[in-house]
């Protein structure tokens, strides 16, 4: 049997965007428009109403605009967690949190670190406040799902080789399983440089690919949290889903896709 993705889908793609800025709004369009799916790591601390930060968005608006995407912690202050007190830390992080959970009305477990910097210590802090995952800035131009979702290496920053990773991503090899590819970056960095093109253009390409799996950072920790999890009879012919997510497996004796709901055990030899 091989892990696939939701409904079958043989891969999946996200994005990751930080700090908040005013070009996210057309980030979003461009998503929308394609059917992407991306995480938006937010600093609640710049996100003031009375418009003294007029470069980043404003609080009231991020329910509305990130609608159908996700909401996560980048720090209040986009601080260096590292060089932070344990104390500061946490209220770096849990303040966020709590901040950005009340602006969508929903639970905020994923982040970004930043300036992409953390430690061992970080993550050990980061998993006592409810975080699930946390992206860091190191691309590896590959495909694989993280060892570990606390240092989330992404595919690539959008600046990088991001049309010939796609094209590669597109023919990925069927030895990897669960391919992944996660694009990062600022939206900012596009309204900067005037090259809105590139993104446009890399969700054209990959729009309304019918083995795709289109979805934000967190649905995806949540989907490979739930294979890890999974339980194996001796003789791997038997498995039991103890989350609370489906899973989803191909058989290789006929290519069968099956789905083990939460809480079943399924027999998937043949009768």
């Amino acid at each position: 049997m091989r892990y696939v993705y939701p409904q079958g889908k043989k891969k999946a793609l996200t994005f990751s965007y930080d700090d908040g800025q005013i070009y996210d709004r057309r980030l979003v369009e461009i998503f929308n428009r394609y059917g992407m799916k991306g995480t938006f790591h937010l600093n609640s601390g710049s996100l003031a109403s009375d418009r003294q930060h007029p470069t980043f968005i404003a609080a009231e608006e991020v329910a509305e605009l990130y609608a159908g995407h996700e909401v996560a912690v980048h720090g209040v202050q986009h601080r260096n967690l590292p060089t932070l007190t344990r104390t500061q830390v946490v209220n770096e992080v849990l303040e966020d949190r709590r901040t950005l959970e009340k602006l969508t009305g929903g639970m905020v477990q994923g982040m970004s670190y930043a300036f992409g910097s953390y430690s061992d210590q970080i993550m050990e802090i980061l998993k006592d406040l409810g975080i699930k995952y946390s992206r860091t800035v190191n691309s590896t131009d590959g495909f694989f799902p993280p060892a570990d979702f606390l240092a989330w290496h992404p595919t690539c920053h959008h600046n990088g080789r991001l049309k010939e990773l796609g094209e590669s991503f597109l023919n990925v090899p069927g030895y990897i399983e669960l391919p992944l590819m996660y694009v990062w970056g600022h939206s900012f960095e596009f309204g900067r440089n005037g090259d809105w093109n590139v993104i446009e253009e890399f969700a054209e390409m990959m729009a309304d690919k019918e083995d795709i799996w289109y979805a934000t950072n967190g649905e995806i920790c949540q989907y490979i949290s739930a294979v890890r999890s999974l339980e194996h009879s001796g003789d791997g012919l038997t498995v039991k889903n103890p989350s609370a997510t489906a899973v989803w497996i191909r058989k290789d004796s006929n290519q069968e896709i099956l789905v083990i709901q939460p809480g079943e055990c399924l027999y998937i030899g043949e009768r």
